[in-house]
């Protein structure tokens, strides 16, 4: 370590740290604190406003964790071992994944409870609804504003220096080396910080329409970010840009179906709609165009958002009726609710008889079975084009009820491609000096396509660790 450099409160416009890390979110607090219990001086450089500090992990309840088979992870109530979560993860991936990469996100996710707890975040039981995640996932008490707050306490108190509202960060890269950096601050204006080290843990691009006009048309505009409106890609561009080696495709991304009347910015996991395994969802042509009961919700919840999004207008309709009330978690914004289809169309702006037509073919085609929401029960479709494997029952009892959904996409995969210390790889093959990444921004080496619940967080841990103890290891050699 640098014995010259000045303290972190120093209020200079050119200050020097062993650590950088850019972004504010669990990734990147998980490095800052890992290298600051190693001795190192840290930065972390914000976008957001303190009040609207901590990214994407802000709007999070859990991340998935395997149970330690040799004797004792701490949250799932049942077992749920490495090779059960490498098969959820591969089925949902159909394979794009890095192997390597994958394997030890999941072994070491046996050690992001403990980490967590020992760092200041609690745990409450899992929630009830659709989402079936007693065994496999640790849910945050209070949720991720509690988790991000208490990890920013945490680094605080490790000495961390946190920079807020940064504005156009400008990265000084030569030969794959990071020697620094140059920043906007809000009220100081111009900075420069030096470093031994960098950790890139600044998210994806889903906030930037243009980019994701790029990859999805015109379409793109209609969607919902449900995360923070800070992540644009500036520094996996700049990356990219300085030879760093790309992973992923820039048209695959966790994309889920939410309310349409949520807000285009940080709605967060509030605007999720979660009854669709409940019911039938139809376009604007009040057509059924998807299985709704493929698989459990937490491992096709996420196909959802893309399938809306190659409906007309990136719009469709989740239809229910009584029987489904209590038995998915609550929405924050009421459904349109009638005593018929006919109203219920109207309410909805469909074509009444189209969709009258369509229930009427899809309740003659349920057959009999034994209901249950929390199996893959046997309660299907025969003779339909598009059947309704599992959870199928008759729309026969008013109220029915209805949502107006939109693609609401949490974060984009593509990104920048790492090794198994979290270095980013330069297009050479050559991993980069001291450039480190964690996080939705080298998320898709892990995730090329698909989402289990909880997947992303359990990256930001696990790699947060590695980037902060490499970084460390790189800043005090």
């Amino acid at each position: 370590m640098n014995e010259h450099k000045p303290h972190p409160s120093d209020k200079s416009r050119d200050q020097a740290f062993d650590v950088i890390v850019i972004g504010g979110g669990q990734a990147g607090l998980t490095a800052a604190i890992s290298a600051a219990e190693r001795g190192c001086t840290v930065c972390i450089l914000e976008a957001a406003p303190e009040a609207l500090r901590g990214g994407n992990s802000r709007h999070t309840r859990n991340l998935r964790v395997a149970e330690d088979e040799g004797g004792g992870s701490s949250a799932p109530a049942e077992t749920y071992g490495f090779q059960q979560y490498m098969d959820d993860l591969l089925r949902v991936t159909e394979g794009d994944t890095d192997r390597q990469l994958a394997e030890l996100t999941v072994r070491e996710s046996t050690g992001c409870v403990e980490w967590l707890r020992r760092h200041g975040v609690d745990f409450q039981p899992p929630l009830s609804g659709t989402l079936h995640l007693n065994r496999s996932n640790a849910f945050f008490l209070g949720g991720g504003k509690a988790l991000v707050n208490s990890l920013f306490h945490c680094a605080a108190g490790l000495g961390v220096k946190t920079c807020y509202e940064v504005q156009d960060i400008k990265l000084d890269l030569e030969g794959g080396r990071f020697k620094g950096l140059r920043y906007v601050d809000g009220n100081d204006g111009p900075m420069r910080l030096r470093g031994e080290a960098l950790v890139a843990a600044a998210g994806g691009f889903e906030a930037d329409l243009d980019w994701l006009a790029e990859a999805w048309g015109e379409a793109a505009r209609n969607f919902i970010v449900r995360g923070t409106p800070y992540n644009r890609g500036d520094i996996l561009r700049q990356l990219l840009e300085a030879g760093a080696r790309r992973t992923g495709d820039p048209g695959q991304c966790h994309a889920v179906a939410v309310d349409g009347r949520a807000p285009k910015f940080d709605g967060g996991i509030a605007s999720r709609v979660d009854c669709v395994p409940l019911g039938i969802v139809v376009n604007r042509n009040g057509l059924r165009f998807y299985d709704e009961g493929e698989d459990f919700w937490p491992k096709r919840y996420a196909v959802w958002g893309r399938l809306v999004a190659q409906q007309p207008q990136q719009t469709a309709f989740v239809i229910i009726d009584s029987k489904a009330d209590g038995l998915f978690m609550p929405t924050v914004f009421p459904p349109v609710s009638a005593a018929s289809l006919t109203a219920l169309a109207e309410g909805l702006g469909l074509p009444a008889a189209e969709l009258e037509r369509t229930v009427a073919e899809f309740n003659e085609a349920v057959r009999p079975g034994t209901f249950n929401h929390l199996h893959l029960d046997d309660c299907r479709t025969e003779s339909l084009a598009i059947p309704k494997s599992h959870w199928a029952q008759t729309l026969d009892s008013p109220p029915y009820k209805g949502y107006i959904l939109r693609p609401g996409i949490t974060f984009t995969y593509m990104g920048v491609k790492v090794d198994s210390q979290a270095r980013v790889i330069w297009d050479d093959g050559a991993p980069a000096r001291n450039i480190y990444a964690a996080g939705e921004i080298m998320g898709g080496n892990i995730l090329g396509r698909g989402y289990i619940a909880g997947m992303g967080m359990t990256i930001g841990n696990v790699f947060g660790r590695i980037a902060g103890k490499e970084a460390a290891s790189h800043a005090t050699a």
